[in-house]
């Protein structure tokens, strides 16, 4: 970890690790200097059976409790990925998957409409399930049953 607090110094810049998928190697990642972590299991490729990402992400959002950003990469295909990680505490969630298969398919316009896509289909499923991402309320919608839920 020291080189990651000596990266943050020398830099001046906001330093985000990609790769946290356990709530010790997140605390850890804020007390040496992360401004952000990104809970991602790289795709599930390189590390055979790990833990989805959207399984170990109230874990982590619980251990840098709010001390920096956590994002979540990896198991996001559709708006209601996105919806799902901002429910359970993620401030954004990349989905590099779906827009590079639209990019190879049909380009600039392939991409632009699964953004749009993605996009309309968060919009509509947070408007359906009256929760506000962030707010911790569909945490407690989840089809294995109450986890942490608000109050």
């Amino acid at each position: 970890m020291a080189r990651l607090e000596w990266v943050a110094a020398e830099s001046g810049l906001p330093v985000v690790l990609k790769g946290i998928l356990t709530g010790e190697d997140a605390a850890l990642a804020v007390e040496h200097g992360a401004a952000g972590v990104i809970v991602s299991n790289h795709g599930g490729r390189q590390l055979d059976g790990v833990a989805a990402t959207l399984d170990a992400l109230p874990e982590v959002v619980a251990a840098v409790d709010g001390r920096c950003e956590v994002y979540v990469d990896g198991g996001i295909r559709r708006g209601g990925d996105v919806l799902k990680a901002l429910a359970l505490g993620a401030r954004a969630a990349f989905s590099g998957r779906a827009v590079a298969a639209a990019l190879a398919v049909d380009g600039e316009t392939g991409v632009r409409h699964v953004l749009r896509c993605s996009t309309t289909r968060s919009s509509s499923g947070s408007a359906c399930s009256a929760a506000r991402p962030g707010s911790g309320h569909a945490r407690t919608h989840r089809a294995d049953g109450p986890i942490d839920p608000p109050g």
